[in-house]
């Protein structure tokens, strides 16, 4: 989801400390064979930070049902086909981003389907073995949202927590008994709260990665506006994104 408009590439300033995965665990596919269109979040650092921890839990994703919630692109549903998943589901809201995913199915991921979705239809279509998040998350002035636009990829109300407030609540319905989920975002809609929600929901809630990435556009652009708020600290140049695993 979100740090910037999909023309201008976010650089980690290091890898996320992970467990080791293992050598013969397949890559994931490069941003130059995704297909993006041109209001389709592209991947960034985010994304490759889900991807680096999805690989870490290789053993969890293979044989199991995989729904990729904001989905994107598709990159995080591709790499989950690819470590072996028996059927991954990628749902979007943005009509653009279910025919990139679709487009990538085709190319990359037999096992993989991409449709027009919400968390009520992962409920619905669910339980699942495991979830993968890269919602929206970047705090907004205006908590309207026009799903078809790119901003849709990372506007996410006024704190942030439009997607990942009743996320939280609901993932004890989409998760199976052992399922997990792993979803990634940034400081700016506060990792303690993603932790404490899914805790009071029932569920196991720890940080597993942190890493830290220059500020892109977007960010840049609101960065007055989110100190003001508490978002970030006044004269940020970078944010930390983080990983949450949560499993049932």
């Amino acid at each position: 989801m979100l740090l910037q408009t999909p023309a201008q590439p976010t650089h980690q300033s290091g890898p996320p400390t992970l467990t080791q995965r293992p050598l013969e665990t397949p890559s994931a596919p490069s941003t130059e064979d995704l297909v993006v269109g041109a209001s389709v979040y592209a991947p960034q650092g985010d994304s490759h930070m889900l991807v680096e921890a999805m690989r870490a839990h290789a053993e969890h994703i293979r044989g199991g049902r995989v729904v990729d919630l904001c989905c994107g692109s598709g990159i995080a549903a591709v790499s989950a086909a690819r470590l072996g998943a028996a059927e991954v589901l990628a749902l979007d809201l943005n009509p653009a981003a279910v025919a990139s995913a679709a487009a990538n199915a085709l190319r990359h991921a037999p096992a993989m389907h991409a449709r027009r979705g919400t968390l009520t239809d992962a409920v619905e279509l669910g339980p699942f073995d495991v979830l993968l998040c890269n919602p929206p998350y970047v705090p907004a002035p205006d908590d309207a949202v026009d799903h078809a636009s790119a901003a849709s990829a990372w506007d996410a109300g006024h704190d942030g927590r439009m997607v990942l407030d009743p996320l939280c609540r609901m993932l004890p319905d989409i998760l199976g008994t052992g399922g997990m989920a792993l979803i990634v975002h940034s400081e700016v809609a506060d990792f303690a709260a993603t932790v404490d929600q899914c805790r009071a929901a029932g569920l196991t809630a720890d940080v597993i990665a942190r890493t830290h990435v220059p500020l892109g556009p977007v960010m840049r652009e609101r960065a007055d506006w989110l100190a003001q708020q508490g978002h970030l600290p006044a004269g940020a140049e970078a944010e930390e994104l983080a990983v949450v695993r949560v499993t049932r």
